[in-house]
């Protein structure tokens, strides 16, 4: 299944806009979609979900903007955003759990000891990654086929991130192939 990654600071290096990406994964029947912004105000990402949502009609999460849960199906947050919450991770989850109810809750992972915690955790999909080296995330650590073997160990679906590619094939263990970069180029 593929997710969609919606990173506004990439559209903006490539001169591209949020409205016609979006209506570009609704056209390809893409169910879920992750709208990423590290650098705006709550009001610019709280307008980007409105129009978001008016032009895609699937699963939209936002990533790690907590406070605009209820213009979002659900939450995804990395390892360090989590552990702002605690760093006892069952409690922070407790604490996001009470903050965004039954919605989509997504966590980054990057190793084996990421996964075996997430599997602890109350989440519905972790991120794996990067798969390949990506520009939204330069200094990632590149996993490539290390990640396939990775996905074995987790007890929730996983998403596999950084550099995945529409025509990417992986086994069954790999729920969403997160695209974002081939959604722009294409």
């Amino acid at each position: 299944m593929i997710y969609a990654l919606l990173d506004k600071d990439s559209l903006l290096k490539r001169g591209l806009s949020l409205k016609d990406i979006t209506k570009k994964i609704e056209l390809l029947n893409i169910p879920i979609a992750q709208y990423r912004n590290k650098f705006g105000s709550i009001e610019e990402k709280r307008e980007d979900l409105l129009l978001i949502k008016k032009y895609f009609s699937g699963k939209l999460i936002i990533n790690d903007t907590i406070e605009l849960i209820d213009f979002a199906n659900g939450l995804h947050i990395g390892q360090e955003d989590i552990r702002e919450f605690s760093s006892d991770l069952n409690k922070a989850i407790e604490i996001i759990r009470d903050k965004i109810g039954n919605k989509l809750l997504g966590l980054s992972t990057h190793n084996y000891k990421e996964i075996i915690e997430a599997n602890s955790l109350d989440l519905d999909y972790i991120g794996l990654g990067a798969y390949r080296g990506t520009t939204t995330k330069e200094d990632a650590k590149v996993l490539g086929k290390e990640a396939l073997e990775l996905a074995k160990y987790s007890k929730h679906p996983v998403g596999l991130i950084g550099g995945v590619r529409l025509d990417d094939i992986f086994g069954n263990k790999i729920t969403y192939k997160v695209i974002g970069s081939d959604l722009y180029e294409n």
